[in-house]
């Protein structure tokens, strides 16, 4: 069976929804992946029942949530149930790109381009604050969004439009790969025009990879103390590889640096509890104390939606806990 059949999205979203039963503390991303592969079999009503099912608790992204649904809504005939929610949203103020890019291009896929453009300037005033080279990936694409639809309304470029073109690392400017003559060239005889066209879509394709791993990030575990002090005095085989909390929290900035400076992109930081990697190790049929299963278990949070991204945003707190600046913490550590 082809992987991008109805009948195959159904099974998917079926496996996520017992996965979600199994492991609570991952309801929301679980649901939401299956609310997605459901939109993918078609059966629209049955992803908008996910998402009423998970506003009716008290989800961590609602307005992800109402997004994702009008998105939804809109594609099966509900078109004011789904305006009344953008709207909502747009009120609503959100610190979530994401947020802002989904409804912007839930309007651009219905053809309203001029009020995709607004949503999108609108978030860009709200969310973007200098200095402007330190931006979260979600922020770099909604202005990158947002000079697309720019472009297709041939509107002049802004200080953002400067922004978005600065920013972008493709080989490929943004302009060109934005020009809306570029649909002609696709028609072309010309093999010179084709070629280059082939030349811009792989470009744009590597920007699309990257962003498609940013669920994914490779991820270092944090015990934090107290659940170490439980980890160690259960299974004290792993003292080996946690002599002590503070030796523990070196090793992960350290880590982290040595990661980076090799060049590896979308680095993250999840949380371990004792429970969860328990219930993790059962599921693998390990015993708990196998050091091996680590990295696994850090490798399966962060595919659930569970990491944080490394290093923090300019003036944040320290990922450690301590309640200091990143910079006045291990951001301030020296490496080595």
């Amino acid at each position: 069976m082809r992987p991008d059949t109805p009948a195959a999205h159904t099974a998917e979203a079926e496996r996520l929804l017992r996965t979600a039963a199994q492991y609570p503390g991952d309801r929301e991303p679980l649901y939401l992946r299956a609310a997605a592969h459901r939109e993918l079999a078609g059966d629209r009503p049955a992803a908008t029942a996910l998402y009423d099912e998970l506003l009716a608790g008290e989800p961590a992204n609602p307005h992800l949530i109402r997004a994702l649904k009008a998105a939804n809504l809109w594609e099966y005939g509900h078109e004011a149930e789904a305006r009344a929610i953008i709207d909502g949203l747009r009120r609503a103020r959100p610190s979530d790109a994401s947020v802002w890019e989904i409804t912007a291009e839930t309007l651009e896929a219905h053809d309203e381009l001029e009020a995709a453009e607004s949503t999108l300037t609108e978030a860009t005033k709200l969310l973007i604050t200098p200095p402007w080279d330190d931006l979260p990936h979600a922020t770099r694409s909604l202005i990158t969004t947002r000079h697309r639809i720019r472009r297709m309304l041939a509107l002049t470029h802004d200080e953002w439009d400067d922004l978005a073109d600065r920013l972008h690392t493709g080989t490929v400017g943004l302009d060109e790969l934005h020009d809306p003559k570029r649909l002609w060239s696709l028609g072309s005889s010309d093999p010179a025009e084709l070629q280059a066209e082939i030349a811009r879509l792989r470009s744009e394709l590597g920007t699309y990879r990257t962003a498609l791993s940013r669920p994914f990030p490779v991820a270092v575990l944090h015990w934090p103390e107290p659940e170490l002090d439980e980890l160690l005095a259960a299974y004290p085989e792993l003292e080996a590889e946690y002599p002590t909390y503070r030796a523990h929290l070196t090793d992960i900035e350290a880590s982290l640096r040595e990661l980076s400076q090799a060049g590896t992109p979308n680095l993250g930081i999840v949380r371990a509890t004792v429970p969860s990697y328990e219930a993790f190790a059962a599921s693998e049929s390990t015993h708990p104390s196998n050091p091996d299963l680590l990295p696994q278990y850090a490798t399966t949070l962060a595919a659930r939606g569970r990491a944080t991204a490394w290093p923090p945003a300019r003036g944040a707190e320290c990922w450690c806990g301590s309640g200091r600046g990143y910079g006045e913490c291990h951001g301030g550590e020296t490496q080595g």
